[in-house]
């Protein structure tokens, strides 16, 4: 099986597959293949196992591509990223967050894997649900952004804003922490609590959320306003907010001092 990762921003995976060998995926991933492929979607093991795919951020169902005679399948990423190939071992894991796995072969074990700690699972950013895959063989994940590589010795933490965590080691552990200074988590853009990852174990950080690229876009959506008053309805943002509630009072304010003058 050889493959090759192409593209620069919105990436593709094209797999050359002989006869007999099969790639699995979840839904809505492939983007073309040759005519010597077949594609097969299941629940993946019974319906326990997509529904447990489904708690994870995947899809309840998966697709196995099996080729007939020696064939090319592709793949797409669903965002702005990086595809990542990992060949793991027997028996080793990685943890992988939502929407990370794009395809795998075969031998290639999907599950999911619960957080350990219950703020980690509140605050952490991706709830209490993660994927897990498990070798022996070649998965590929998608990261958004670029990928950076953190090998934590034992002991050593790292701070990460949630968004930004991609895969993980298992031995790697996830925790919170509060973001000191009362300006710090109002105004510093991070939220009251940052991620904590504590080593021994490898972290692959990816440069650029979903959550953030999502908030970029919507900024420049139309947004509704109330008809009377002209603030915006259900502003996100706390300068939105802020903007929303001066302008009703000086728009009141405005409004009292006329009166009072008729």
């Amino acid at each position: 099986m050889k493959y090759a990762v192409n593209g620069t921003t919105m990436q593709t995976l094209a797999i050359d597959l002989i006869a007999g060998e099969k790639i699995y995926s979840q839904t809505a991933t492939m983007a073309w293949m040759s005519d010597q492929i077949v594609m097969d979607t299941h629940t993946g093991g019974g319906l326990w196992a997509g529904i447990k795919r489904s708690m994870s951020g995947g899809s309840l169902f998966v697709t196995t591509f099996t080729a007939q005679t020696s064939g090319q399948i592709t793949f797409a990423a669903k965002f702005p990223g990086t595809i990542m190939p990992v060949t793991l071992k027997d028996g080793e894991s990685l943890l992988c967050r939502k929407e990370t796995f794009l395809c795998a072969e075969e031998s290639v074990h999907l599950d999911i894997a619960w957080q350990k700690k219950l703020g980690a699972g509140f605050f952490a950013g991706e709830g209490f649900v993660l994927q897990k895959v498990t070798g022996p063989g070649t998965v590929w994940l998608d990261l958004a952004g670029e990928i950076v590589i953190k090998d934590l010795q034992a002991g050593e933490r790292l701070l990460v804003h949630a968004g930004h965590i991609g895969v993980q080691s298992p031995d790697v552990n996830t925790d919170i922490q509060i973001v000191s200074g009362f300006k710090n988590f109002l105004f510093g853009g991070n939220g009251i609590y940052l991620a904590t990852l504590t080593g021994p174990g490898r972290v692959w950080l990816q440069s650029m959320p979903l959550i953030h690229l999502a908030e970029e876009i919507a900024r420049y959506l139309p947004q509704p306003t109330n008809a009377e008053t002209g603030a915006v309805i259900g502003g996100g943002s706390t300068s939105s907010v802020a903007g929303a509630a001066v302008g009703g009072l000086l728009g009141l304010a405005a409004t009292m001092l006329t009166s009072k003058d008729v």
